[in-house]
């Protein structure tokens, strides 16, 4: 079932997304190398705190962690441990929050200090697809026509999009209906209608789409070994233009850590 939200909900949306982004911009300034995985995670944790909300991942399905971390050939889910960022690595970020009972999520992939030619157009191609996806998230248009908007422009590009994890209805739960592939289904697809928020993300792959999960049960790793990206905003339904929701309202937060 799809959930519309009223005007009240619409509101403390826009204000849990505004967390989220904030939370994300900090954590992509802070980033360097030598830091690690753990120490990013731990870094989020209070930024979070300090904008009184909660991370919408830690405990979710037993989730250990407080945002998702996937490094390189790591498409989602990564774990934060400690591993230490070298320069040259891409970093995908993702924060989901719980902010007044509304989920923010958004997501960028970031690079460690700076990274090799490949990364940087895998990183381009895959922020662009999600405002090319954006942009047909309009009243009346399909599930679809998002979809179709993301898969065009990545494949036109010489990349792939993964299959086997895709965006998503969110509200007050992190997975909500309708769900939202980077590429066309053979099905029917749901129209969008005005009071829908979408987590609209393109995984995007520089090589094949194939992807496998780790043994510890979270971790999506490209099957062939190469780089992956991601990006996320949440996104409402309006009557006119999508708006939005995962914007930058004020500066980002800096926190010293330790």
């Amino acid at each position: 079932m799809i959930i519309l939200k009223n005007e009240r909900e619409i509101e403390v949306m826009r204000e849990a997304g505004g967390v989220a982004a904030n939370v994300l911009a900090s954590v992509c300034n802070w980033i360097q190398p030598g830091v690690t995985t753990k120490d990013v995670d731990e870094y989020a944790a209070l930024l979070i705190k300090e904008h009184g909300a909660k991370s919408a991942f830690l405990g979710y399905k037993k989730y250990p962690c407080h945002l998702c971390l996937s490094v390189n050939e790591q498409v989602v889910h990564g774990l934060a441990n400690g591993r230490i960022l070298q320069f040259g690595d891409i970093v995908s970020i993702d924060v989901g929050v719980l902010y007044r009972g509304y989920i923010g999520d958004t997501a960028r992939t970031a690079a460690v200090g700076g990274c090799g030619v490949l990364e940087q157009k895998l990183m381009d191609v895959t922020e662009r697809a999600l405002y090319e996806g954006i942009n047909q998230a309009v009243s009346g248009n399909r599930v679809s026509d998002v979809s179709r908007a993301i898969q065009n422009y990545v494949e036109g590009n010489g990349f792939s999009v993964v299959r086997e994890f895709v965006g998503h209805g969110v509200g007050k739960t992190m997975h909500e209906d309708p769900q939202i592939p980077n590429y066309v289904e053979n099905k029917p697809s749901p129209k969008l209608r005005p009071g829908m928020t979408l987590a609209i993300e393109p995984m995007v792959n520089a090589g094949a789409p194939a992807v496998e999960i780790l043994r510890d049960g979270w971790t999506v790793v490209t099957k062939d070994g190469k780089p992956s990206a991601h990006f996320e905003h949440t996104v409402l339904i309006t009557e006119t233009e999508p708006e939005i929701l995962t914007c930058l309202e004020k500066r980002p937060l800096k926190l010293k850590v330790g």
